[in-house]
């Protein structure tokens, strides 16, 4: 039997798409068809915001995707070394809170200190947020 997948092939550490493995075990022939592209937006201001955390009380990544894009800014303006310098420490004096523990992981990449990995989901994330102590003096 044929399954018609609308996602992007990935590959693993077999170098084959885990879903076209799987299938395949149980005699299922998988194409797959990507449907979604993606494209980061506002890099530029973004970039700009990052690079004064004195304006800010916090920054909330929503996604791994939001990690990416600070990664990008990173790269693209060259401000690996003044992140590493100062930036990230003063972002570090602030608040960062993350959506779930895929996210948590990628920030930490960066070298950012989280906070509410384990609420799973935008509503307890923002939940989180307005019971803390700090929301009242910082945001």
């Amino acid at each position: 039997m044929k399954v018609l997948l609308l996602k992007d092939a990935k590959e693993d550490d077999c170098g084959q798409d885990p879903y076209i493995r799987e299938l395949g075990l149980y005699g299922l022939e998988a194409t797959l068809i990507p449907v979604l592209s993606f494209e980061f937006l506002s890099l530029t201001s973004f970039s700009e915001k990052l690079s004064h955390p004195e304006d800010y009380g916090g920054l909330i990544f929503t996604s791994p995707r939001a990690v990416e894009a600070a990664e990008l800014c990173l790269d693209q303006d060259n401000k690996t070394e003044v992140w590493e310098r100062s930036l990230k420490e003063k972002w570090n004096a602030k608040s960062v809170y993350v959506v779930g523990d895929a996210t948590a992981s990628l920030v930490s990449k960066i070298g950012l200190d989280t906070e509410g990995e384990t609420c799973g989901n935008a509503e307890k994330l923002a939940e989180y947020i307005c019971s803390s102590e700090e929301v009242n003096g910082i945001f």
